[in-house]
């Protein structure tokens, strides 16, 4: 997909995103029955709030790409998974926009000025329950693709994701993992072929969540 067409379907963004592939919502599986993860849009009162930078810049053939990271693993709770920069607001903070981008600026080396950055607005919060996270994603578009370095105690490499592997339509992957006795399961975006990515390495979760959103408005048939 073109930078320029995205630039045109993005403004305005929308207060909330359509629904991407309802497959990506990871379902818990029981001795009871089936069903979704709880919450993801109600946080908790005492969540820790948190901001990620949804980038999108050109590459040098004017096709449109998103800014993510492999996460160094470290045995967290999300360690070696995908995700977008960002991370915990502190007190210095401004705004989320502000977490957004000193977040960014830690963990990949964003400058916003090199790289002709501008916020083009926020996407609802959503809950992480398993690290308590109350997450604001904060969307931004860059003029030309930011030169970026890893900070290797939190990310293990910076991959460009084109957007059209986020369009409906795109392939996803079936996934599922045990959590403490209980089974996971989910679809998943399959990114393994990008450079610098993991073999087998997928997005799941609120990543894939808001990608799917975002990929739902980017490729809706009206615009």
């Amino acid at each position: 997909m073109r930078f320029d067409e995205v630039l045109a379907r993005l403004e305005p963004l929308p207060a909330a995103l359509p629904s991407g592939p309802a497959s990506l919502m990871p379902v818990l599986h029981e001795p009871g029955g089936s069903r979704p993860v709880p919450g993801l849009d109600e946080p908790f009162p005492d969540a820790r709030v948190a901001a990620v930078l949804v980038l999108l810049f050109p590459d040098a053939a004017g096709e449109a790409h998103l800014v993510v990271t492999e996460r160094t693993d470290r045995g967290g709770h999300h360690s070696g998974e995908v995700s977008f920069p960002g991370g915990r607001a502190e007190p210095e903070d401004a705004d989320l926009e502000a977490t957004a981008l000193r977040e960014a600026a830690e963990e990949v080396g964003l400058d916003p000025a090199e790289c002709g950055l501008r916020l083009a607005g926020r996407l609802p919060t959503l809950w992480i329950p398993v690290s308590n996270h109350a997450v604001t994603p904060v969307v931004a578009v860059a003029e030309r693709r930011p030169a970026m370095r890893p900070q290797p105690s939190e990310v293990a490499a910076i991959l460009d994701l084109p957007v059209r592997a986020i369009l409906p339509g795109a392939p996803l992957v079936a996934r599922e993992r045990t959590l403490s006795d209980r089974r996971l399961t989910y679809d998943a975006y399959p990114i393994h072929d990008l450079p610098g990515a993991s073999p087998g390495l997928v997005i799941w979760g609120m990543t894939a969540r808001v990608l799917g959103g975002l990929g739902a408005w980017l490729g809706r048939h009206d615009a």
